[in-house]
């Protein structure tokens, strides 16, 4: 099993590239002290829940997620933690309560993730037969919630402009995790191309970040999309002979690494757009090749095996 300070040491050489103002996990201190969270299942920390959720997220709040590290089921799409969970440790914060779940005690942040979410609003799918009875929120739902919880917070307008919106941002870390893979999911078999996809969701999450950059938050991470060609969905559905040298379905990887570099473009203009924010990229695609190709060094024995749970009995494999 792959150990956090193995897992977080890519976060940790992106954050130090882009000069945040901390350095390993040895730390005492934590420059930020909040995190507020975006994304998708790749972040969700339950936000979707069985019982309000769609029928076919219902499975993760039964074993083995949460089997490894939590003992239980946490509505977290894993059998432990996320990254998300690993750069709350290293910045010694308590694990993120999702939005839906939090009591109304935010000190140290939220995760406004949701599983089955989408960079492109919901609306786009619905036009073109393709929701699949998937979560109907997007990148731009969990704007609206944020919005909701700053106004609970007493924050309705930007940093400068209220006290309230101050002492929500200051100390605050943004983490725009993975979202956008959903996206490309829906329109497997449709007629839908994948340069639209990408032009709408690079869009969607170009809003969303000018939004949140509007507000005169300082300390913003984004992450990029996963080579989407080693997903099991993509690997049941592509034909053998589309495969890269991961192992994996080139068309996809193809698909998602036209996204990250158009996508990385984008973050550059934001940078230019808003020079007083620091906004790092967290580059996914080759941190989870890097694993891809040497599995054993990350704790890895056979990087395309198939997990499934047999509720009577353990795991089969």
């Amino acid at each position: 099993m792959v150990s956090p300070s193995t897992y977080f040491s890519f976060v940790v050489f992106f954050f130090c590239s882009s000069n945040f103002a901390f350095t390993n996990a040895a730390q005492t201190t934590s420059p930020f002290k909040k995190i507020y969270a975006f994304g998708d299942s790749f972040t969700d920390t339950g936000n979707t829940r069985s019982v309000s959720g769609p029928a076919g997220f219902g499975h993760v709040s039964s074993l083995p997620y949460g089997s490894t590290f939590f003992h239980h089921p946490t509505n977290r799409y894993s059998d432990g933690r996320l990254v998300i969970d690993f750069v709350t440790e290293t910045l010694l914060l308590p694990y993120l309560p999702p939005y839906r779940g939090h009591k109304g005690n935010a000190s140290h942040g939220v995760n406004f993730a949701v599983a089955g979410s989408t960079a492109i609003n919901h609306a786009f799918f619905v036009k073109n037969n393709l929701t699949l009875d998937q979560t109907p929120q997007s990148i731009q739902t969990q704007l609206i919630w944020f919005n909701k919880f700053l106004a609970s917070q007493g924050c309705n307008g930007t940093v400068s402009s209220s006290p309230g919106c101050k002492a929500v941002f200051d100390d605050a870390l943004i983490w725009v995790g993975e979202i956008g893979v959903n996206d490309y999911a829906y329109i497997l078999g449709s007629s839908v191309s994948s340069d639209r996809i990408r032009e709408l969701a690079i869009s969607s999450k170009t809003r969303f970040l000018q939004a949140l950059l509007k507000k005169g938050v300082k300390n913003v991470v984004v992450q990029g999309l996963p080579p989407t060609g080693c997903l099991p969905l993509a690997m049941s559905l592509a034909p053998e002979d589309d495969r890269d040298e991961l192992g994996c379905v080139k068309s996809a990887n193809n698909q998602t690494y036209t996204h990250n570099v158009v996508y990385q473009n984008t973050v550059q203009d934001l940078r230019n757009q808003f020079p007083d924010a620091a906004i790092a990229y967290l580059d996914y695609w080759n941190a989870y090749a890097m694993v891809m190709k040497n599995p054993k060094k990350y704790g890895f024995k056979e990087p395309f095996m198939a997990l499934l749970w047999n509720r009577r009995s353990s795991l089969q494999f």
